[in-house]
C-alpha cells in the first residue's frame, strides 16, 4: 500500500476531507516551484558563491492565498531585493503540463513513490501519468544527486562536522539505517554539507571513505573534525587529513558523564563538567578538570578517565569567539533532526536507498542555499587568523 493510499484510507475511515488532503500536498508543491522559480531567476548554480556578486539576492517573501476547487492554498511568495522578479508559477499551474512536471518532480525530490506521485496527479489535476512516465520526468532528480556527490569543493576548510543520523529504509525489510553527514565551515564563517553516504550502521571505516572522497574532490586541508567520539574515528580522520586536530563533543562526553553515577549526583558532576568546556582559557579548564579529578576519583574512576581524554580540550586551540560552536556537534546534530522530524511526517519509511538519497539530496541543496551567504556567529571576528594556522 502506497503512502498516499494510505492518507486516502486514514481520511476516509475518520470520516475527514479528502479535498483539505489534496489541498496541502498542492500548497507544499507550489511553494516549492516558487522558491525553485526564484533560483532560476537569479540566474546563479546553486554552489556559486559568486552569484552574490550579481547585484541581486533574496529578500525574504510575503504570503498570498489563492483559491483552488480543492480549497484556498496559502502561499509564500519569495522576493527578490531589487524587485525585478515576477512569479508564474501560480497563473499557470492549473492548465500547464509543463508545471505539472514540473510538480512531479518536486514531489519526487522528496521521496515520494511512483505510484504514490501517479495517484496524488491524477486526482489533483485529473491528468493521469503512468509509473513508467512519471520515471522519465524525474531521471532529472537522480542527476541532481549525482553532481551533488560528483562536485567539486574548496580546498581548505578550518572546521569540519561528522555526525550520523538514522532513518528508516527498505530494502528487503524495512530498517533503520545510518546516514553519515559531513558539515563544513568555510574560511570566511560559511558553511554547507560536504558529503554523505548510507550504510546500515555507523562505523569508523565508513568515515574513513568518506573523508577520502572529500579528498578526492577537492578538499586537501582541515584544521578540525568535530565528532561525537566514536570508536576509532580519530584514527580514521588522521589517516585521511593527519595535520587535522579532532575535538570530541563536551555534551556527548557530558551525557557519558551522567550514564556512570548516581541519579543523586548527576546535576553536580554534570556541572563540574559543564565549568571544564564553558572556562576562559584551557589553563582554567584543566585546573577544572584536575578539582573534579580530587573530588571524584574515588567514587567514580571511570568517570575520571573520560576528563583524561585530551580531545575534549582541543577546541581551546582556537579563537575563543568560535569556542561555543566548536567545543560540541550541535551544529550538525541541529540539522539532523529537522530531517528526522520531517521523515517522520511520512508515517512510512523510505521504499529504497535511492528514494531516501533524493530526499537526502533535496533537502541538502536547500541547506546549502540558504547558509551561501551567511557569516556562522563568530567567525566574523577573527577574519584571516584561521587561513593563519594552516
Amino acid at each position: 500500500m502506497t503512502h498516499f493510499t494510505t492518507e486516502i484510507m486514514e481520511t476516509l475511515i475518520n470520516k475527514g476531507d479528502l479535498d483539505d488532503l489534496f489541498r496541502r500536498h498542492l500548497e507544499l508543491a507550489i511553494n516549492s516551484l516558487l522558491q525553485a522559480e526564484l533560483t532560476a531567476f537569479l540566474d546563479y548554480e546553486k554552489y556559486d558563491r559568486a552569484g552574490f556578486n550579481t547585484g541581486n539576492s533574496r529578500n525574504g517573501n510575503y504570503s498570498r492565498s489563492f483559491k483552488t476547487e480543492y480549497g484556498e492554498l496559502n502561499l509564500v511568495i519569495p522576493r527578490d531585493r531589487n524587485g525585478e522578479f515576477s512569479q508564474q508559477t501560480v497563473p499557470a499551474y492549473k492548465r500547464s503540463n509543463d508545471t505539472l512536471e514540473t510538480t512531479i518532480i518536486q514531489l519526487f525530490q522528496k521521496g515520494i513513490t511512483m505510484s504514490e506521485i501517479s495517484d496524488l496527479i491524477e486526482k489533483m489535476y485529473g491528468h493521469y501519468y503512468t509509473p513508467q512516465t512519471i520515471s522519465n520526468i524525474s531521471k532529472i532528480v537522480s542527476e541532481d544527486v549525482l553532481a551533488f556527490k560528483e562536485r567539486q569543493i574548496e580546498s581548505k576548510y578550518p572546521i569540519i562536522f561528522m555526525d550520523a543520523t538514522y532513518i528508516p529504509v527498505k530494502r528487503q525489510t524495512v530498517s533503520k539505517e545510518a546516514v553519515y553527514i559531513v558539515i563544513g565551515i568555510r574560511l570566511d564563517g560559511t558553511k554547507e554539507v560536504l558529503g554523505f553516504n548510507i550504510a546500515p550502521t555507523e562505523s569508523a571505516y565508513v568515515w574513513k571513505e568518506i573523508l577520502q572522497d572529500l579528498k578526492n574532490r577537492g578538499l586537501e586541508e582541515v584544521l578540525l573534525a568535530v565528532t561525537d567520539g566514536l570508536s576509532g574515528i580519530n584514527d580514521s580522520i588522521y589517516s585521511v587529513y593527519p595535520n587535522a586536530q579532532f575535538q570530541q563533543c563536551c555534551v556527548h562526553v557530558s551525557r557519558n558523564i551522567a550514564h556512570k553515577v548516581r541519579i543523586n549526583d548527576r546535576k553536580e558532576i554534570c556541572d563540574d563538567f559543564k565549568t571544564v568546556y564553558q572556562a576562559d582559557s584551557k589553563e582554567e579548564a584543566i585546573n577544572q578538570i584536575n578539582f573534579m579529578t580530587e573530588k571524584w576519583k574515588k567514587q567514580y574512576p571511570k568517570v575520571i578517565r573520560l576528563l583524561m581524554n585530551p580531545a575534549i580540550l582541543t577546541f581551546y586551540n582556537f579563537p575563543s569567539s568560535i569556542r561555543r560552536t566548536i567545543y560540541s556537534t550541535n551544529l550538525i546534530e541541529g540539522f539532523n533532526k529537522q530531517l528526522k522530524k520531517y521523515t517522520k511526517r511520512r508515517k512510512e519509511q523510505f521504499p529504497n536507498e535511492e528514494s531516501l538519497e533524493r530526499f537526502l539530496v533535496s533537502q541538502f541543496n536547500n541547506y546549502n542555499q540558504k547558509f551561501l551567504g551567511r557569516t556562522h556567529k563568530g567567525f566574523k571576528e577573527i577574519e584571516g587568523t584561521l587561513e593563519s594556522m594552516f
